[in-house]
């Protein structure tokens, strides 16, 4: 099997800040303070699904230094600079019409590189069960994880009946709900969170974004002539802001008839929030979590404490709160309160 996996790096993860910030985003730095950025654990995570070498990042321009620096196993043409972002659909479409000008067999993985998964062994099972699902057919299957609670931020994706670890036929995907619909989703069962990765073989991928992405396909038809040439940069600039700014999710996912889910819950989080950073690191017997060189916390509970960089960091009698500084800027906002944090940080004086 011919195995690729293609690794979305080119967020810009808002609701960390000022730890993720539009220079340096949460899939680059260590969030998790185990010596590993995001985008390193996701390799890592993969490492037994393929070679290096069969492993594709697609990011911005202005982060293709950070990825080389981070990953130098990966070859420098694997490493794919969108001129500006248009969403997963266009990026999705550039990387895998590339690894299909010489890979036409190819099987590929899609996946976030800002997730983790705390149970890699159950995850790397699910994904070799769907790489072999794909390898012959022209079905599409994503990873669906078993939901641990009414969470109101992810997407779902509805199978009835379906078994954990087994390939189920979706029978539709549902948008982010209210805490209302969240709770009867998991009483009746049978949803998913959607987490964003995708299994599919090379041929599928073109067959399903030509019948309901014409508009990007077209493009990338377009555009594959540069492949690995030094006309790619230049033609890439000029076709790939055309592209129709849209989701995988709206552009395919959504549409197709021919979608299945691989349920399971290996651990896996997105971490798109400071809740869900402190959720996923070591506590002290307070609930408190903490990155930095020096945190000293006296009469605190359930806060989640990043420091980068030097300095010593000292807090005194709060309860559920987020402390998190990088550079100049610092932010202390209670955990009850963190969806505003976009709001806070976009705030001028």
């Amino acid at each position: 099997m011919d195995t690729h996996v293609v690794i979305m790096a080119g967020g810009i993860g808002s609701r960390l800040w000022p730890v993720s910030t539009p220079g340096m985003p949460k899939q680059f730095i260590d969030v998790l303070g185990v010596g590993k950025s995001l985008i390193q654990l996701t390799v890592e995570r993969f490492s037994g699904i393929c070679p290096v070498q069969n492993f594709w990042v697609v990011t911005s321009g202005k982060y293709v230094g950070t990825v080389k620096a981070q990953l130098p196993d990966i070859p420098s043409d694997n490493i794919l600079a969108e001129p500006e972002p248009r969403n997963t659909a266009p990026c999705i479409a550039y990387a895998c019409w590339k690894i299909a000008a010489r890979h036409p067999e190819a099987n590929i993985v899609v996946t976030p590189s800002d997730a983790i998964v705390m149970d890699r062994e159950k995850f790397v099972s699910d994904v070799r069960k769907a790489l072999d699902f794909t390898e012959s057919s022209g079905s599409i299957v994503t990873m669906g994880i078993t939901p641990a609670r009414p969470e109101t931020g992810y997407g779902y994706i509805h199978a009835a009946g379906a078994a954990e670890g087994e390939i189920s036929k979706v029978s539709g995907f549902r948008e982010k709900p209210d805490l209302a619909t969240a709770r009867a989703y998991l009483d009746e069962g049978g949803f998913f969170w959607n987490a964003g990765i995708f299994v599919w073989n090379a041929e599928t991928v073109s067959v399903q974004m030509r019948r309901f992405a014409p508009q990007i396909a077209g493009i990338m038809d377009e555009l594959a002539p540069s492949f690995y040439s030094d006309r790619e940069a230049a033609e890439l600039s000029r076709l790939f802001p055309r592209c129709d700014r849209i989701s995988i999710d709206y552009a395919v996912m959504e549409r197709s008839d021919d979608i299945y889910v691989i349920p399971d819950n290996p651990g896996w989080s997105d971490l798109g929030s400071w809740g869900a950073v402190r959720s996923h690191m070591a506590q002290d017997a307070a609930g408190n979590a903490s990155v930095g060189e020096d945190v000293r916390l006296f009469g605190c509970s359930n806060c989640i404490v990043h420091a980068e960089g030097g300095g010593t960091v000292v807090a005194e009698g709060l309860d559920g709160y987020i402390i998190a500084r990088r550079g100049d800027n610092m932010l202390v906002c209670r955990l009850s309160e963190e969806q505003r944090i976009k709001e806070f940080s976009a705030l001028k004086k």
